[in-house]
């Protein structure tokens, strides 16, 4: 995928040393309106690009003819959104653009043959992507290193919008259709003799994996609360 433009600063984190050893919260603070205007219009060229190459993806002009090549260029687009800080007025652009990334992800991943070569790329991917949406949803940072969201300190008076009841609505739906997709699209795994799809998955050792796809995001949003969210009928292949 071609990323010539330059991507957007989005640096706003600063390490604070903690006098007892331990790692303190960092501090945040929100992007200015020209940080989030050039962010914005990068993202958008980015979305633009991957889906004009996945949809050429049988062309070998496509620059995204394999899962494997789509789940490196959409990895670098989440790593982007992610370093938006958790304060107001960024925090939503965040949700709003993991939202959006996540629908588009989970639609296009059962458009190539399922293959058992990418199987652990495809599962570290959306470990990441729940590992993502506990970080939104705890209003966390992120943290590039480690992969997962870490607490911040918020500059005096800072606003933080939580998550809206439709974001979350829509967040699950995604994630559980999602999951139902996956579990279809991995029907057509060539399982090389084995007796089950299930047989194969062990024998690579990501069965327990699959079974627990986005277990995290779905049980933080099951503990605060809404009788929805914890429906078992919702959580039937998920974890």
């Amino acid at each position: 995928m071609a990323t010539d433009a330059a991507q957007p600063e989005t640096n706003t984190l600063s390490a604070a040393p903690a006098s007892d050893g331990l790692a303190a919260p960092r501090a945040v603070h929100a992007l200015s309106p020209a940080q989030e205007r050039k962010l914005v219009d990068y993202l958008d060229d980015q979305f633009l690009e991957v889906t004009r190459n996945f949809k050429k993806r049988s062309d070998p002009s496509s620059s995204l003819s394999t899962l494997h090549a789509y789940l490196e260029a959409t990895h670098h687009m989440l790593s982007l959104i992610l370093q938006i800080p958790p304060v107001d007025p960024s925090a939503p652009l965040r949700t709003s653009l993991l939202l959006r990334l996540t629908g588009e992800v989970l639609q296009a991943i059962p458009g190539y043959t399922p293959d058992t070569e990418t199987l652990p790329l495809l599962l570290a991917w959306l470990n990441d992507l729940d590992q993502a949406w506990l970080a939104v949803i705890r209003g966390q940072a992120w943290d590039t290193e480690e992969c997962k969201g870490v607490d911040v300190e918020l500059p005096p008076d800072a606003p933080v919008s939580p998550m809206s009841q439709t974001e979350r609505t829509r967040l699950r739906s995604l994630l559980i259709s999602g999951t139902d997709s996956l579990e279809e699209w991995l029907e057509g795994l060539d399982t090389r003799g084995e007796a089950s799809l299930e047989v194969t998955l062990q024998r690579l050792g990501l069965e327990q994996a699959f079974n627990e796809l986005f277990a995290g995001t779905l049980a933080e949003m099951g503990s605060l609360g809404g009788s929805e969210v914890n429906d078992p009928r919702g959580m039937i292949g998920t974890c």
